[in-house]
């Protein structure tokens, strides 16, 4: 497998449900056709919305901006309040501002500042540190709307620094979009075995909009294909099913739509091996299992028979590892974790200069090895229940109940 050749064909953006996503399914299609399998195209249903304007003025001075996709059109104008803390009492000074929020639009901030009386709100990312002024274009999900929609910007670090230090006391948002239901799509390729279960490897093979995303993870479906061409050749008792999955990075989308829609499929799955940014030149190889603590040892122990360096916790993915956990299928990802001055995501130095075909052909046959294991279990060994304390972290992680405030 030309790993390095993978990573060149897809050296481009690649957001899910836009053209450029499927443009790369296709290309996963085709390099499952060049080894002689047929992969097939599954479609689902995904929130689009086009930009027409946006705009951010502070003071009345103009800020670069993207505006949110999927939070509505129109204008407001209030008050500017930075929210420094999630504490009640800071919380309470949302009332009829513009609130300038540090990090991620999560859903239980946007709750807090929701149920606060906010009338918009204000994002940032990228680094002061850094030379470019990239700024990512994101969305108001609808799971987190709820569809209660406030208007939203996302700015650069620089510029969130500037508002603070000049004290600014008032901002206007203007947003101006088409929003309509379009369609992603899953890759999936099916290898049949000798028994009447099953073993689901994921990948998902969309990027976030600056990013190339060799690494956040056209790593992992790279591998993906890697271990499929290893079945043709390596005897399997069980079923094998490879999902590329679409529109992961807008909230698990692809896997969510396929065990959705394939519940009785998930009666005869004894495990998911997700694969979630692998073979980078830095870091640390990790696993993390969804799963009964045994699987743990058993992925340790595995390591050391392999002359094979692992890190294993027990712990909730945030990947197309969790839908299936979620719906009971034992489920763990695999990845490889860069040190943040090596190798970042979600940003424009995500490119395949993060990463190396020989780390990649390294992980990929430590990878396939362990899953030739279960494959060829005549009873898996990893127990079908999800223990009480992942239970807890799935509903902490799916937001149907509250973790602790930081």
């Amino acid at each position: 497998m030309d790993y390095m050749k993978i990573f060149e064909d897809t050296a481009y953006v690649r957001m899910g449900g836009r053209p450029e996503e499927l443009r790369c399914a296709q290309y996963l299609q085709q390099c499952c056709a060049d080894l002689g399998m047929e992969a097939k195209l599954e479609a689902f249903e995904v929130d689009l919305a086009d930009m027409e304007a946006a705009s951010l003025s502070v003071d009345g001075k103009e800020i670069p901006c993207k505006g949110y996709f999927c939070a509505g059109s129109g204008e407001v104008t209030a008050p500017l309040y930075y929210l420094r803390s999630t504490d009640d009492y800071s919380l309470s000074l949302c009332r009829g501002k513009i609130v300038m929020i540090d990090g991620y639009l999560g859903y239980w901030i946007y709750q807090d500042i929701l149920e606060n009386g906010a009338v918009g709100f204000i994002t940032y990312d990228g680094n002061v540190n850094y030379a470019d002024r990239d700024i990512d274009q994101r969305e108001l999900r609808s799971f987190v709307s709820k569809g209660n929609k406030l208007l939203g910007v996302n700015i650069n670090a620089k510029d969130a620094v500037s508002i603070m230090e000049a004290d600014a006391k008032e901002a206007t948002i203007r947003l101006q979009q088409n929003e309509y239901k379009g369609e992603s799509h899953n890759v999936v390729l099916e290898m049949p075995g000798e028994t009447d279960r099953w073993i689901v490897f994921t990948a998902h093979y969309d990027s976030t909009s600056l990013s190339q995303g060799a690494y956040d993870n056209m790593s992992g479906c790279a591998a993906l294909l890697g271990i499929a061409e290893y079945f043709l050749t390596h005897k399997h008792l069980h079923n094998l099913r490879f999902i590329w999955c679409g529109s992961e990075e807008r909230g698990l989308l692809g896997s969510k739509a396929w065990v959705r829609d394939h519940e009785e499929d998930l009666k005869t799955i004894d495990l998911n091996i997700n694969l979630d940014m692998v073979g980078c030149i830095m870091g640390k190889f990790i696993a993390c299992c969804t799963t009964e603590e045994a699987l743990t040892h058993y992925i340790s122990y595995f390591g050391k028979e392999m002359g094979f360096g692992i890190t294993v916790r027990q712990d909730v993915y945030s990947s197309d590892s969790t839908p299936f956990a979620d719906a009971g299928v034992p489920a763990l990802s695999f990845a490889r974790i860069a040190p943040p001055p090596t190798g970042t995501i979600h940003n424009s130095y995500d490119t395949m200069a993060l990463m190396s075909g020989r780390q990649m052909a390294e992980d990929t046959a430590f990878m396939a090895a362990f899953a030739q294991r279960m494959a060829n279990a005549v009873c898996c060994p990893v127990g079908r229940t999800i223990p009480d304390n992942m239970k807890e972290k799935l509903d902490i992680y799916l937001t149907r109940k509250r973790g602790p405030k930081h």
